[in-house]
């Protein structure tokens, strides 16, 4: 649309577009200029050349229009033939003709008025080329107007020539219009296929946004969504659910430092930095990180994990924070740890008067030197009494969670040296061959049971996955302010799965179960419980069939 058809539009008060109009409007709303134009001009010349409209063919010109633009506001040109409404700029030219001649050079330049049918009929579109046509051969035939008519006088070809200059004025307005109105109209194609495939992907997109609403809304998992400055930008249902359990009495727009978030302890608030929106704008993934939601009273567990969104760059552009529920799960696990202690603790009162009674039994055989094989069956019935409450005790301190520790003074290489002597028996049995290669002395501060009780684990593993004979070795040596000892063998090795598990409570290889070797699976659990309690750590390296090493390190506190 041009600028003076939108200030037209704007003067009648329209606020549509110009080619949303109908037919009928847009003939009146595009005649309408040249009236305008014209009405201005009578007013000046009624002011100061009143003697003009004493010219009989000016005022012929003034009527011509008027009744044109009757014509053109009473016809519904919509009903009719499309181009048929070129009937009334080509009248107008008429007009203009009259207006023109009539006022016999009283107004000067009234031949400019031919722009405003030029404008229109090259605007328009119907034919550019018939508007190009006609924009030239009608302010033509204007201009000749007098000799058309006949004027008294020889005509010659000066006479003819001179007022070629308005034809050919019109003719290059039109031009410009056609070239300009096909630029516009093919900036307006573009503008609505763009609009058009924008709607396209704007429907998509909401389409996509509610099927992830409708994902994250089923699931049982609470999703959070943050920006770059930790500020929520969505979260699903079940997010919205946990955040008002978390949410203190009276806060209606709430930060994560407001929220009731817990340690393990279930009575300390856990810090701001370690809240999960807050490390995850440090910029770190973080998985299954645990922690009470809730009220003290009311509280559930949950398990957190974060991942960062990066954008093009490389650069931090938000995170998503995943809230599980595991406070089933945490019921679950401290139901089944009350069970085994409490059953283990049951079985251990039986069994200490059992191994007492034994060991009575086998006093008194030795005192009436009793031949035949019942001192065999007691020592037999003793060993595995013994082997039967080194389990429950296992099972008491895995149901436990805790280690407890009596710190002293000791020196691993003693400790070492009794454990491979007690488990000479059992290694002689298997075809096992033990050696130590630990230095003479090397004095720490730790509880020297608990430290016994993790080489008995890894000697006891060493020996009974060897089943085929081999090399147990046990080395040790200080590192720095530590003490670490290792347990190698020869034996049947782990795969990498396996690796990742062994520490993991009731864990056995698949291979141990089939090979029928005997355990329930918690020698490991136990011995990385009582490194970790002593600020230590256990790792193991390990190759399926080529055997198994497991290195503690320990603050040896000397």
């Amino acid at each position: 649309m041009s600028r003076l058809s939108r200030s037209t539009l704007g003067f009648f008060g329209i606020t549509s577009q110009f080619h949303e109009l109908p037919l009928r409007y847009r003939t009146a709303v595009s005649q309408a200029p040249l009236v305008i134009v014209v009405g201005l001009i009578c007013a000046v010349a009624a002011w100061q050349l009143p003697e003009i409209f004493q010219q009989q063919e000016f005022v012929t010109g003034l009527i011509t229009l008027a009744v044109v633009t009757a014509v053109c506001i009473a016809v519904p040109w919509n009903q009719l033939w499309y181009p048929s409404y070129w009937i009334i700029p080509l009248l107008d030219f008429v007009a203009i003709a009259q207006l023109h001649h009539g006022s016999n050079g009283i107004l000067t330049g009234l031949s400019l008025l031919h722009v405003f049918p030029v404008f229109w009929i090259s605007w328009s579109r119907v034919s550019p080329a018939s508007a190009q046509v006609l924009s030239f051969f009608c302010p033509l035939l204007s201009v000749w107007h007098p000799f058309i008519l006949g004027t008294p006088g020889p005509v010659s070809g000066a006479d003819l020539t001179a007022p070629l200059l308005v034809p050919l004025v019109s003719l290059g307005v039109a031009l410009t219009v056609s070239v300009l109105r096909e630029d516009i109209r093919s900036q307006r194609e573009t503008m609505e296929n763009k609009d058009r495939l924008l709607e396209a992907a704007l429907a998509e997109s909401k389409r996509q946004s509610q099927r992830l609403d409708g994902v994250l809304n089923a699931i049982d998992v609470g999703v959070l969504l943050v920006d770059a400055d930790g500020i929520p930008r969505h979260m699903n249902r079940r997010q919205r659910l946990l955040q008002e359990r978390a949410l203190p009495a009276g806060i209606t727009r709430p930060h994560e430092r407001d929220l009731l978030l817990y340690t393990l302890d279930r009575t300390t608030l856990m810090p701001f930095d370690e809240r999960p929106v807050a490390r995850a704008l440090l910029g770190s993934d973080f998985q299954d990180v645990p922690l009470w939601l809730g009220p003290p009273g009311n509280q559930m567990a949950v398990n957190t994990s974060g991942a960062v969104l990066r954008n093009d760059d490389g650069g931090f552009n938000g995170a998503v924070i995943v809230f599980s529920d595991v406070t089933a799960l945490v019921g679950a696990l401290a139901a089944k740890d009350d069970f085994v202690a409490s059953v283990s603790h049951e079985l251990r009162t039986p069994l200490t008067s059992i191994m007492g009674y034994l060991d009575l039994a086998l006093d008194e055989a030795e005192e009436t030197q009793l031949q035949g094989p019942i001192p065999g069956s007691l020592r037999v019935a003793l060993r595995n009494s013994e082997r039967l409450l080194r389990l429950v005790s296992d099972l008491l301190t895995a149901a436990s969670g805790t280690i407890q520790l009596e710190y002293r003074p000791m020196c691993l290489a003693d400790i070492i040296t009794t454990s491979l002597r007690t488990a000479e028996p059992r290694a002689g049995e298997a075809g096992v061959e033990l050696v130590n290669d630990a230095p003479a002395e090397l004095p720490m501060h730790a509880d020297p049971h608990r430290i016994a009780q993790v080489l008995d684990n890894l000697l006891s593993n060493a020996i009974k996955y060897s089943p085929d004979g081999g090399t147990v070795t046990v080395s040790a040596w200080r590192d720095a302010d530590r003490a670490v000892f290792r347990v190698a063998d020869t034996g049947m090795g782990m795969s990498a799965e396996d690796v990742d598990a062994v520490f993991e409570k009731f864990f056995r290889t698949g291979t141990v179960r089939q090979a029928g070797i005997p355990g329930v699976g918690l020698g490991m659990a136990i011995s990385k419980d009582i490194a970790e309690a002593h600020g230590g750590s256990i790792r193991v390296e390990s190759t399926l069939g080529q055997g198994t090493s497991f290195t503690v390190e320990l603050p040896s506190g000397v």
